[in-house]
């Protein structure tokens, strides 16, 4: 990249998440002193580097002035998920086809005998060719080269776009897929070759071949996205490079990113902790639950000392594990337009069909005929119908009510109003058990964390969801509806690396892993020499994943330093052992699996102070107030003053119930919480009591 765009780089900075529902954009002016512009448009599914190029021209900023455009993608998570995926073919060891079939002795229902399970690349499209390497790394059988171009051309001939190479024990000795990626790329008509080594250097062979083989599916996808967004740019003038958010919360250059493209999925969510995490930290707020509520689901995760947590051992779905670091997401099917029903057996069911964009909720008047939990909010008060955002044909709220009787009320002897707030209140517990799934079954107290509350719906739920989950107080950034977009913005580069080293601590040469760790080092600070955008500073952190030896089990243990004895690490992992399970076992001995390395490029500050424009806020209260109309809490009406959120003066105190209002989000306050600002515009709630 050329002089010219690292030196004037972040003085326009773009960032763009696409969601299910809206394309968000947040774009910060620092040629016009930090002016802030938002956007919010309809997700284009059908190309979404549409709906991209849409949000940038609702700024009114040129996009041919823009210095930096960061993008937060569902392209990869979308494909994975609805299986839309690339045909693909795998060569792997003689005898071990079918590995990425058979899996774990795991079941997809726990409780029953019934259960389907579609592996990523078939049966068919699975070759075999001679070659052995052992545990060790040592030789067994060589590479079969005649066997391995046979194998290449019949996937060639089958029409496979992309191919995995993914032989038994490579993370101990890669020589045989290398020279098997030499070979295949002899014949091979574009570049979508994934080793498995490459991508994951680890010793289980199922996670690893999963991992390696939903990379490969998506290569082609991802780079057809990224070349037509590239395009829909150039045609407006942006012949810059721009950058690709990474599932592990960091960016990455749109040259490069193909290369290891399953790192993209969990895109999205990944922005939204990153924002939270740096906007908590200026807040004073280390430890945090991030609570996203978009328009098909709810994403929650865990932040300790402005840290997320990222994991190497996510399942995105049944069987699919992708073994790549990613900020510990979890997700459910409740979201704004998930649908509400009743069952065979009369009980209230929410999701995890949504109405997604289209038709949407029945409030959107897109012809959705289905109750949704946006609609329940909009019944119950809390969401405006005049404020609603992307709404084609506005349907009143009698009508909704009428909707809710006819298919929910009736069947449950409710009346609309009711059925409203039961839809309401079920979908609280179903949010609510993600949060406990993040933090009371990893060992940690709701009650030590602040909520952090985005998305378009996250805010409306969240002083109900504190008050379930006995969380002390709520932070609601200043533009929570576009927060993902804001973690495009202020999130660092960031590379990562795992190699197993799989042996009893006892054993362990130090040296060796000193080794490893600081080429990892290395490695890193050369991929973001690499990057058009220059960091500030590097920052590098190590990791452990150890157990103890016999388990399976795997517990993620920071390392102080690349330089740790064998007595440090046996000392670290009781500890953390200790903090999750409460248990102490010192006669055991402990086994490091993995060796985890993060290599960080840590960006320049953002001033979030204005993301709310200083300007309008109003000088008392009273000015900030819109109106008083009834909301339900409870299972009552309250007459309920309303604010526009963006008039409210920073030393406002509020007292609930209140409701808040501003373009990209509402914010609701139930009876007894107490509302107050910070510099940068957060609103922190303190939750009443019950």
């Amino acid at each position: 990249m050329d002089e010219k765009f690292s030196a004037s780089a972040g003085n326009v900075v773009a960032g763009i998440d696409v969601g299910g529902t809206f394309t968000d954009l947040l774009l910060i002016d620092g040629k016009a002193g930090g002016k802030v512009h938002i956007a919010k448009t309809p997700t284009t599914v059908e190309n979404q580097a549409f709906g991209v190029v849409a949000a940038l021209g609702a700024t009114g900023v040129p996009i041919d002035g823009i210095d930096l455009i960061v993008h937060g993608t569902t392209t990869t998570t979308n494909a994975v998920l609805e299986r839309r995926l690339a045909k693909t073919g795998m060569i792997t060891t003689r005898g071990f086809r079918d590995v990425i079939e058979l899996g774990r002795r795991t079941r997809p229902q726990a409780y029953g005998m019934t259960g389907t399970f579609v592996p990523v690349i078939p049966r068919d499209l699975r070759l075999e060719v001679s070659e052995r390497v052992e545990a060790s790394g040592s030789v067994r059988i060589q590479l079969d080269e005649a066997e391995m171009r046979e194998a290449v051309k019949k996937l060639l001939d089958a029409g496979c776009e992309s191919l995995v190479i993914h032989f038994l024990h490579s993370y101990a000795n890669p020589s045989h897929e290398r020279r098997a990626a030499e070979i295949a790329a002899e014949l091979w008509p574009n570049s979508h070759i994934t080793t498995g080594h490459a991508l994951l250097s680890e010793a289980r062979e199922f996670e690893r071949g999963v991992t390696a083989s939903v990379n490969a599916s998506v290569q082609p996808i991802l780079e057809r996205y990224v070349e037509r967004l590239r395009k829909e740019l150039a045609a407006k003038g942006y012949a810059r490079d721009f950058l690709i958010m990474n599932g592990n919360g960091g960016m990455i250059s749109a040259r490069f990113v193909t290369q290891e493209s399953a790192k993209t999925v969990m895109s999205g969510p990944a922005s939204g902790v990153i924002a939270a995490a740096y906007t908590g930290k200026r807040a004073g707020f280390g430890d945090l639950v991030t609570y996203d509520m978009g328009g098909t689901s709810t994403d929650v995760a865990l932040i300790r000392n402005a840290e997320p947590a990222v994991s190497n051992e996510i399942e995105i779905e049944y069987a699919m594990p992708i073994h790549v670091p990613m900020v510990a997401v979890h997700t459910v099917g409740a979201g704004g337009g998930s649908i509400a029903r009743v069952d065979a057996a009369g009980l209230i069911q929410i999701g995890p069909e949504s109405a997604g964009a289209n038709p949407g909720p029945i409030c959107y008047g897109r012809g959705g005929v289905e109750p949704t939990i946006t609609d329940a909010n909009l019944v119950l008060g809390r969401l405006a119908p005049k404020k609603l955002l992307a709404v084609d044909n506005p349907v009143t709220v009698e009508r909704v009510t009428g909707i809710f009787e006819e298919k929910i009320g009736k069947r449950t002897g409710l009346s609309g109003v009711e059925a409203a707030g039961a839809i309401l209140k079920l979908g609280n517990m179903k949010m609510a058990g993600a949060i406990r799934m993040v933090s009371v079954s990893r060992g940690h107290d709701p009650r030590d964390f602040a909520l952090f509350a985005f998305g378009g719906a996250g805010p409306l739920h969240a002083t109900a969801l504190a008050r379930e989950l006995g969380l002390p107080r709520v932070l609601v950034p200043a533009r929570p509806g576009i927060t993902n977009a804001l973690g495009c913005v202020v999130a660092d580069l960031r590379h990562d690396f795992v190699n197993t080293i799989n042996q009893p601590v006892k054993l362990l040469d130090e040296a060796a892993l000193r080794e490893l760790l600081e080429r990892h080092r290395n490695e890193g600070e050369a991929l973001i020499a690499k990057q058009a955008v220059k960091p500030d500073a590097i920052r590098v952190t190590h990791s452990a994943d150890m157990q103890f030896v016999g388990q399976t089990h795997i517990i993620n243990v920071p390392l102080p330093s690349s330089s740790v004895s064998r007595e440090t690490l046996q000392l670290l992992f009781e500890k953390a052992y200790f903090a999750r399970f409460k248990v102490q076992l010192p006669e055991i001995r402990a086994n490091l699996v993995n060796l985890n390395t993060s290599v960080i490029g840590v960006r320049p500050q953002i001033d979030l102070s204005k993301l709310i424009d200083p300007a309008g806020r109003a000088a008392k209260l009273e000015e900030a107030q819109r109106e008083v109309r009834p909301v339900w809490y409870g299972g009552r009406w309250h007459d309920t003053p309303v604010y526009a959120r963006e008039k409210l003066p920073l030393d406002a105190i509020i007292e609930g119930p209140a409701i808040l209002e501003q373009m990209d989000a509402t914010t609701v306050l139930e009876p007894g919480d107490r509302a107050r600002s910070d510099a940068d515009g957060n609103i922190i709630i303190d939750i009443g009591e019950v």
